[in-house]
């Protein structure tokens, strides 16, 4: 998507005690401001609850700018939950982030690919 540069510009921190945060993104090539990430592998709904413990994780790390992906959906109180500070965060449901993937060629790869041929008029106009 044009964040960082490379791989070496994102890196996955989320296991045990994390705090909240699942991995981090460089948002330029020099690093000068970096995007956080909470991901979660969820059948059900992601609710403000959630939401809300990710913004307090992102102040524990002196943070502005937050990613929260889910592979499920968010509920409304979720969605419409707008910190009091200055906080964003951006909300990238399972339909989102397949949107994302397909995209930007993220997890996926090409099964099959068709060429469209359209005639040429100019090929065969007389000289």
């Amino acid at each position: 998507m044009g964040y960082g540069g490379s791989l070496r510009d994102a890196r996955a921190i989320g296991k045990s005690g994390d705090g909240g945060i699942d991995g981090i993104i460089k948002e330029d090539k020099l690093g000068l401001d970096v995007i956080y990430v909470q991901a979660k592998r969820w059948d059900t709904v992601v609710g403000r609850p959630e939401v809300q413990k990710f913004v307090g994780a992102l102040a524990g790390q002196g943070a502005k700018k937050g990613i929260f992906i889910t592979t499920s959906d968010f509920t409304a109180d979720a969605i419409n939950y707008q910190p009091k500070n200055e906080t964003k965060i951006v909300l990238i449901d399972g339909e989102q982030l397949t949107e994302y993937m397909m995209d930007f060629d993220v997890g996926v790869s090409k099964d099959k690919s068709y060429d469209i041929k359209k005639i040429d008029y100019d090929y065969f106009e007389e000289e």
